[in-house]
Parts: C-alpha cells; sequence; structure tokens
C-alpha cells in the first residue's frame, strides 16, 4: 500500500511535467508554464517536509525503566535503582 510520501514522491515529477504541459497546450509560454509546474512540485515537497514532516519514534527517557518485555530466553534488564 503506497503512503502518503510514496504518493509525494510520484506527484512531483507529474506535477512539474503535467502542469507545464497542460500550460503549454492551453497557450501559455514555455518560459512561463516551466515555473509554475515547479512551484506546484516545490509546494508539495514543502508540504511533506514541513506541515506533514516525518517523526521519529518516541524514546523512552533514561530514568524511566523499559516496558519491554523480554524475548523469551533472556533475562530482564536488571533496574540500579
Amino acid at each position: 500500500m503506497a503512503g502518503y510520501y510514496d504518493v509525494v514522491l510520484g506527484l512531483i515529477p507529474v506535477a512539474l511535467l503535467g502542469i507545464t504541459a497542460a500550460l503549454t497546450v492551453v497557450g501559455v509560454s514555455l518560459t512561463t508554464a516551466v515555473p509554475i509546474g515547479a512551484a506546484v512540485a516545490i509546494g508539495l515537497i514543502g508540504h511533506a517536509m514541513f506541515v506533514n514532516a516525518p517523526t521519529d519514534a518516541v524514546e523512552e527517557s533514561p530514568n524511566q525503566p523499559s516496558r519491554k518485555r523480554p524475548r523469551q530466553g533472556q533475562r530482564p534488564p536488571i533496574n540500579a535503582e
């Protein structure tokens, strides 16, 4: 299943080439159509980076004991407190 970032990566060239081609067919000059298509592609990249940014996994603080269960055959970590 395609995730959000897969869709964004697919839409970048589609926006750049598709919008440029569509505007050129409509009658907009190529020197104007390319920057408009590029602006849409940059907008997609900006949205993916800043509005819907990827997040890191939440790390546990060193003061909190681990809540993970030990694997079978392993001992649980020793709490030195």
